[in-house]
């Protein structure tokens, strides 16, 4: 399988609909505790913690290297960080972010087009503010497909992310 026929039909959320899944997917992370978090997981063991119904979103890393391998299923479209970060308004009352120097994503070596989201939202009665370049994509025909990620931030931060996911009908 080659994953094109996903990557043909990108699934492409509008600038309102990707800021508000970017604070949905920081809700999301930062519900998990540490040690089931999809985030700090080098493995993929916690790739399903808490998936929303309508679509299934793929944990960023703290930096560095990882590679995931998870189940996921055929029918959602697909969500995920290349290079993220979130703050309190306490700590800006503006969103802040990080000057890129590098953000790519492919499908089965295909490459993903990457959009930048911006957007507050709340975790209990703490404002925040998400940041992030962001990718997606349709939901996967049954089968095998490797994604990469790799960004790198001007001030040293980087990723190196491998998911072999394996997509099954639900």
């Amino acid at each position: 399988m080659s994953g094109a026929e996903s990557v043909h039909s990108t699934w492409r959320p509008s600038d309102q609909e990707g800021g508000k899944l970017a604070g949905e997917w920081w809700k999301w992370a930062l519900s998990a505790p540490d040690d089931r978090s999809p985030v700090s997981d080098t493995t993929g063991e916690h790739a399903d913690w808490k998936q929303p119904d309508r679509l299934w979103f793929l944990a960023g890393t703290y930096g560095g290297r990882v590679v995931r391998r998870c189940a996921v299923p055929s029918d959602r479209p697909f969500f995920f960080p290349v290079l993220n970060m979130q703050h309190t308004r306490s700590y800006a009352r503006v969103p802040q972010s990080m000057e890129v120097a590098e953000a790519t994503a492919s499908l089965n070596s295909v490459p993903l087009p990457l959009r930048e989201f911006t957007a507050p939202f709340r975790t209990g009665l703490t404002q925040r503010y998400a940041w992030g370049i962001w990718g997606g994509f349709a939901p996967l025909t049954p089968g095998a497909y490797v994604l990469e990620i790799k960004a790198r931030a001007t001030n040293g931060f980087w990723v190196d992310t491998t998911y072999h996911l394996e997509s099954s009908a639900s």
